[in-house]
C-alpha cells in the first residue's frame, strides 16, 4: 500500500508514527543549531540526528548510512514537504480529516491518568476472580435530584436498614419497600454476578460488603441501594455449550407440558444410544436461534444468561462432550452438552479488554476527575462574572419543558467572555450556551435556572480545561509533537507523490512508452513454453491422463473420465510459462510434445507442450506493472533535482561537520 510505504519509509528518512520517544537529550548538550534552510525556513540538527539514528538499523544500503548521502536524502524529503505546502495540499479536506482522526487516536494515551487507570484495572482483575450473589432494595433518586429529594431517599434507606438490623427478613422488606419492580418476583435477589455486570458504585458496594452482611446505603445514578451479600464463590470462568430445548406450552396445559417432558426424555434416550447431538438439535430443538448450528450457544460466564438453573447445569459438566440429564428451566426442558470450559485469563491477557471496558464504564469518570483535578492545579482558571451573567439571561424556564432553544442572535454572545484559562485562552458565552444545548438529552431536574446554570458551568469549566490541555499536547509533550509533525509530513508527502508521481506515471502514456523504449533491455522474457500441465497425487491416475493425451483427448475429456465420484483426481492448468517457473515441474530440457511422468514431492506431473518460445523482449503491455514502477522512481529522482532549482537551499557546512563528529563518536 503506497500510504503505508510513505509513512514508514519517507524516502529513507522514515519515522515510525507510534512509540516515538522524547527528543530531549538527542544531542549531547541538548542544544540545536540550524543545519540548513529551505527558502530561509530553518531545519535543525536535533531532528536530523534523531531521524538518522532511528533509521540506522532499518536501511539496507550502506551508502544510505553515509551522513553526506543521508543529508541529501533528508533535504530531498523536506523539499517535497515544502512543495506540498506551496501547492496548498495541507488545506485539503481529506488531509485535514485524516490528520484530525490520527491525532484523536494518538492523544488518547495522554488524556487519561495512567496511575488511576492501572489501579482500576488491578481492582477489576481482583474482583473478577470472585462471583457474588447479592440482593438489593432500591430507593429511587435521580442523579440530579434536589438535595431535599436526595435526603428523603437516603432517610428511607436508613429506616429500612434499621429494620434489617433489628432482624426483619431482607427479602420480605425488598418486596415491601424496593422500587425495583423485579423485587416483587425475586425478593430483591439479583443472582450471581462479577465485575462489569453492575454499575460501578453498586459493584463496589457489593464487593466491599462481607458475606451475610448488609451495606450502608449505596448511591448510584438510580438512587440508593441496600445490598445484602448472600454468597461469594470463585469465578467459574467462561463456558461453551450446546443445548437441545423443548419449549414449555405458552398456556397452562398439563397434557402439552407432559408431552414436552416425554419428548426431551426420548431425545435423551437417543443420545444414550449414540446418536449425534448436533443432528438431533437440528431436528428437534425449539430454540430457533441455535438449532441450525447444532444447538451451540455463544460463550458465556455466570450471570450472563437469564436462567440460573441453565447456568448451574452447564457449569456442572466436567469433561468436553459430557451431557446433562434433562432438566427444566423457566423456558422449557433442556439437555446440555459441554463443548469447552475456558479458564480464567491472566492479568496480562485481560488488560486490553479491561481498559476498554473501563473507558465505557462509570469508572471512566474517576479517571476524568483525577485528570481534571491535576489540570486545575496546573492551569489558572478565572470566571468572568459579567459575561457569565449575560449568558445566563438567555436560559429560561422553558428548559424544564424541553422548549428551550439557543438564542437567535447567538453571534452576539461571541463577544462576551465567560472563562479565561491560563491567561491565554478566552472562552466565549456562545460556546457555553452551545455546551448547554448539547447536554440537554433529557429534561434537567436541577432547579431553579440559576442553580442549574451554576451546575452546568462547573461541568463546562472542567470540559474546557480538558479541551485546553488537549489543544496544547504538542507544547506539553515534545514526543507527541514529534510524532504529529512526522505524521503530518507523511500525509502531505503521500498526497504530493500521488499528484506529482504516481498518477503521472500511470496516465502519461507517451512518457511511459518513451521510458520503456529507452530501457527495453530491462524487460526480457526467459525461454518459455505454451503448455498444459496435469498433476495428481495418484500416479496411476496420471498415467491414465497421459494415455488420453497420447490419444489426442483434451482437458475436459480427461477430467470428465478421471474426476469421478465427487473426487478430484486430476487438476490441469494451461498457459505460457517461463522455464524455471514454479508453475512447471523441473526438467532438464523442454520440447514440444508430451513429457514423461515427472515426480516431485507428493505430486506426479505430465506436461503437453504445444510451442517453445525463445527468450526475447516483453511488450509494454506484458511488462506494464514493472515499467510503471520503474518510471515512478525515474520521475522521482529527476523531480528532486527540479525541486532543488525551485527552492533556495543553504547548508551550514560548519554545523554539519559538528554533527558528523557527534554521530561518529557514538
Amino acid at each position: 500500500m503506497k500510504l503505508k510505504h510513505v509513512l514508514t519509509g519517507l524516502l529513507l528518512t522514515a519515522v515510525a508514527v507510534t512509540g516515538c520517544k522524547s527528543s530531549k537529550g538527542t544531542s549531547g548538550d541538548n542544544k540545536k543549531e540550524v543545519l540548513f534552510t529551505i527558502n530561509d525556513k530553518p531545519y535543525y540538527t536535533d531532528e536530523f540526528i534523531r531521524v538518522y539514528n532511528k533509521n540506522l538499523d532499518l536501511v539496507k544500503d550502506d551508502s544510505q548510512k553515509d551522513l553526506d548521502n543521508y543529508l541529501d536524502l533528508f533535504i530531498g524529503y523536506k523539499l517535497k514537504v515544502n512543495k506540498a505546502n506551496k501547492l496548498g495540499l495541507q488545506d485539503g479536506k481529506k488531509y485535514q480529516g485524516e490528520l484530525k482522526s490520527y491525532r484523536t487516536q494518538l492523544s488518547k494515551n495522554y488524556l487519561t491518568d495512567s496511575k488511576v487507570t492501572k489501579a482500576l484495572i488491578d481492582e477489576a482483575f481482583q474482583r473478577s476472580r470472585k462471583e457474588i450473589n447479592a440482593s438489593h432494595i432500591l430507593f429511587l433518586a435521580d442523579e440530579n435530584a434536589s438535595p431535599a429529594d436526595t435526603l428523603k431517599a437516603y432517610n428511607k434507606a436508613m429506616d429500612v436498614r434499621k429494620k434489617i438490623m433489628a432482624g426483619e427478613d431482607f427479602g420480605k422488606l425488598a418486596v415491601q419497600y424496593s422500587e425495583d419492580p423485579s423485587a416483587k418476583e425475586n425478593n430483591g435477589n439479583l443472582g450471581y454476578f462479577s465485575v462489569f455486570r453492575m454499575v460501578y458504585p453498586f459493584e463496589s458496594g457489593a464487593y466491599n460488603t462481607p458475606k451475610g452482611q448488609v451495606s450502608q446505603p449505596v448511591r448510584t445514578r438510580f438512587g440508593y441501594h441496600l445490598i445484602k451479600v448472600n454468597e461469594v464463590r470463585d469465578n467459574r470462568g467462561d463456558i461453551t455449550v450446546a443445548h437441545i430445548m423443548i419449549m414449555k406450552p405458552k398456556k397452562d396445559n398439563p397434557e402439552e407440558a407432559a408431552k414436552a417432558k416425554t419428548t426431551i426424555n426420548e431425545i435423551y434416550q437417543k443420545l444414550q444410544q449414540g446418536e449425534d447431538f448436533a443432528a438431533l438439535a437440528k431436528q428437534f430443538s425449539q430454540d430457533k436461534s441455535t438449532a441450525a448450528g447444532g444447538g451451540q450457544l455463544n460463550r458465556f460466564s455466570s450471570g450472563e444468561l437469564s436462567s440460573t438453573v441453565f447456568e448451574d447445569n452447564a457449569f456442572g459438566l466436567k469433561k468436553a462432550g459430557e451431557l446433562s440429564q434433562p432438566f427444566e428451566s423457566a423456558f422449557g426442558w433442556h439437555i446440555v452438552k459441554l463443548i469447552e470450559k475456558h479458564p480464567m485469563k491472566t492479568l496480562e491477557e485481560v488488560q486490553p479488554d479491561f481498559e476498554n471496558r473501563i473507558r465505557r464504564d462509570d469508572r471512566s469518570k474517576l479517571i476524568t476527575e483525577s485528570l481534571t483535578k491535576k489540570l486545575k492545579k496546573k492551569y489558572t482558571v478565572k470566571k468572568d462574572n459579567a459575561g457569565y451573567e449575560f449568558a445566563v439571561k438567555a436560559i429560561t424556564d422553558s428548559i424544564y419543558t424541553g422548549g428551550w432553544k439557543l438564542p437567535a442572535n447567538l453571534e452576539t454572545y461571541k463577544a462576551k467572555t465567560v472563562l479565561v484559562i491560563n491567561n491565554d485562552r478566552k472562552v466565549d458565552a456562545r460556546t457555553f450556551l452551545e455546551y448547554i444545548s448539547g447536554q440537554l438529552r433529557e429534561v434537567p431536574t436541577v432547579k431553579p435556572v440559576s442553580r442549574l446554570a451554576d451546575v452546568m458551568f462547573d461541568a463546562f469549566t472542567d470540559d474546557q480545561l480538558n479541551v485546553y490541555y488537549n489543544d496544547n499536547l504538542e507544547k506539553e509533550f515534545p514526543e507527541f509533537a514529534i510524532v504529529m509533525e512526522e505524521y503530518r509530513d507523511g500525509l502531505l508527502l503521500f498526497d504530493l507523490m500521488e499528484k506529482e508521481i504516481w498518477e503521472k506515471a500511470k496516465n502519461d502514456t507517451i512518457g511511459l512508452q518513451k521510458f520503456y523504449d529507452m530501457n527495453k533491455a530491462n524487460y526480457q522474457w526467459k525461454d518459455r513454453v505454451e503448455a498444459d500441465v496435469y498433476s495428481s497425487t495418484d500416479e496411476k491416475m496420471l498415467k491414465q491422463a497421459k494415455d488420453f493425451l497420447v490419444q489426442g483427448k483434451d482437458a475436459a475429456f480427461i477430467k470428465e473420465k478421471l474426476n469421478v465420484d465427487k473426487k478430484v483426481n486430476i487438476i490441469e492448468k494451461s498457459g505460457t510459462f517461463e522455464q524455471g517457473s514454479d508453475a512447471l515441474p523441473k526438467q532438464a530440457a523442454w520440447k514440444t510434445g508430451i513429457s514423461d511422468i515427472i515426480h516431485e514431492g507428493n505430486y506426479y506431473y505430465v506436461v503437453k507442450i504445444s510451442k517453445v518460445l525463445p527468450a526475447g523482449a516483453k511488450t509494454l503491455d506484458e511488462a506494464k506493472g514493472r515499467v510503471i514502477n520503474d518510471y515512478q522512481q525515474y520521475l522521482e529522482a529527476n523531480w528532486v533535482s527540479e525541486l532543488k532549482k525551485e527552492f533556495a537551499i543553504k547548508v551550514n557546512q560548519d554545523t554539519f561537520e559538528k554533527v558528523k563528529k557527534e554521530v561518529n563518536q557514538k
